[in-house]
């Protein structure tokens, strides 16, 4: 048994189910170890070896850990499956559902059964619908709900959450096993009695962001999208560096927005407009990003869902003078921003601005210094304190990049080391926040974003890593989000 003092939602569940996969505990055994803890637990509850059991099964995975329970179960009780459905939907409940075939578990299939399977039974195990429903309970299930709360004298028990909990009309148990922890708007009058069980989820796929997180959180376009619809993102930088900028649209693009605008001074808006034909770059008004630029920016901010201000701009003082109230502009106009490289500095003395705004800051080490006056400690446990506390003094997410990635919001915190020692090569970190600063133009929010972006960054340096070895570019790793985005959506 676990004990936690917090809910976790829907989706942070199915994060870490994938990442459990990705870190070497299958869901497969995850759903086993659900259905033995469901069995432990009733033959705790239910002494009397007399009393029969019936097992109200959905046909997706809620299902699956009643079909494991059932097998544990037959050993000490008579027992029934109720199956709601025509046929099991996913993969791993319907092998345990075969598994279960293979014993003598009676299994009924239809409504007609249904009153009389509720009678007969002393104990009733509601594994229909688990997280995930959206909306108000559709047939057969809201007629199964209804009769089993009509029913008198019987143990409920519901596994991980009670059926349509969130909808008008939800299963009432005495009890509820939950695993691994209390479910968004689980309380003792929805859910009974919950006890919380671990069910062998590895730490691993609770500390380190893994796919989990790129194939719950990306937004994937909705089929009637138009341009526009699915990221627009400006990119501020270049002057003293031509290839920053450049690599972070790039980035964007291949993570999937539609637009990439690049502001740029004169001496690199030829050569990075040469770069891609995909860009739509703005020549700015001096060799180096000044204040008389800020007017032709804002004329851009209009178009965009997100900024990415930093890339290359250089350390002159006319550019550091430029960056407070540009930014200050870009806050006022509530985009989403990426503070990266050259842009960090000079926030440093205006940390007010960018407070509690939906701001990502992507420093290593040496720029967490000027960010934030601190020296970081080479003790990890350190260091993720460290960040985690500027994080919420400032109000904003935090991803440090290190030999272990460090990502917060000042509440929670995620570690990555999802990449590879040949990704020290100049421009990885512009292809980062190129990433980050897509996803944010797509609505992912700030915490999100980060984690999506270490997996999908790190993903891609890791794929090119397997084909260029010590002799990957940035670019090589561009190339790859497409397959990693392919590989795991």
């Amino acid at each position: 048994m676990i004990n936690t003092f917090c809910m976790i939602s829907e989706a942070e569940m199915k994060v870490i189910d994938t990442n459990s996969e990705y870190f070497g505990v299958s869901t497969l055994q995850l759903m086993e170890n659900a259905g033995k803890s469901v069995s432990e637990f009733v033959r705790t509850t239910v002494k009397d070896t007399k009393k029969n059991i019936l097992l109200l099964c959905g046909t997706g995975n809620n299902g699956g850990d009643g079909f494991v329970a059932a097998r544990y179960l037959t050993q000490y009780y008579k027992v029934m499956v109720f199956l709601a459905g025509a046929e099991v939907k996913t993969e791993i409940a319907k092998k345990n559902f075969q598994k279960l075939q293979t014993y003598e578990v009676k299994i009924y299939y239809s409504p007609r059964d249904l009153d009389r399977l509720l009678a007969e039974n002393d104990v009733l195990i509601d594994a229909l619908l688990g997280t995930g429903l959206a909306g108000e309970l559709k047939e057969p299930y809201s007629t199964i709900v209804k009769k089993i709360n009509e029913t008198k004298k019987k143990i409920i028990v519901s596994v991980d959450v009670p059926t349509g909990l969130g909808s008008a009309h939800s299963i009432s148990p005495d009890y509820t096993l939950t695993f691994h922890d209390r479910k968004e708007g689980m309380t003792d009058k929805n859910s009974g009695k919950i006890t919380i069980v671990d069910i062998g989820i590895p730490q691993e796929a609770l500390t380190y962001v893994g796919p989990g997180e790129l194939s719950v959180y990306y937004p994937r376009p909705a089929k009637k999208s138009h341009k526009g619809e699915n990221g627009v993102v400006l990119v501020i930088g270049g002057g003293p560096y031509i290839g920053a900028p450049a690599l972070s649209g790039l980035a964007a693009l291949r993570t999937g927005v539609d637009l990439v605008y690049i502001a740029t001074p004169q001496r690199s808006w030829e050569s990075i407009a040469a770069f891609s034909p995909n860009f739509i770059v703005k020549d700015l008004t001096h060799d180096m990003l000044t204040k008389e630029d800020i007017p032709q920016i804002e004329e851009l901010l209009s178009k965009c869902t997100g900024v990415i201000l930093g890339p290359g701009l250089g350390a002159a003082s006319e550019t550091e003078e430029a960056i407070v109230p540009l930014v200050r502009r870009i806050i006022a106009e509530k985009k989403p921003l990426v503070l990266d490289a050259d842009a960090i500095k000079p926030i440093a003395e205006n940390l007010h601005l960018i407070k509690n705004s939906t701001t990502v800051v992507t420093p290593h080490v040496g720029e967490f210094k000027k960010l934030t006056g601190i020296t970081l400690s080479q003790e990890l446990d350190t260091r993720i304190s460290t960040v985690k506390e500027w994080a919420k003094k400032i109000g904003i997410t935090i991803f440090l990049k290190g030999y272990i990635d460090v990502l917060s919001n000042g509440i929670e915190v995620k570690q990555n080391k999802v990449h590879n020692e040949a990704m020290t090569v100049g421009g990885t970190g512009d292809v980062l926040a190129g990433i980050i600063g897509a996803l944010l133009s797509k609505g992912v929010r700030p915490f999100e974003a980060v984690r999506v972006a270490a997996f999908l960054n790190g993903g891609a340096g890791n794929e090119a890593f397997q084909k260029k070895s010590y002799g990957l570019l940035a670019t090589d790793i561009i190339d790859e989000i497409p397959n990693v985005l392919k590989k795991y959506l």
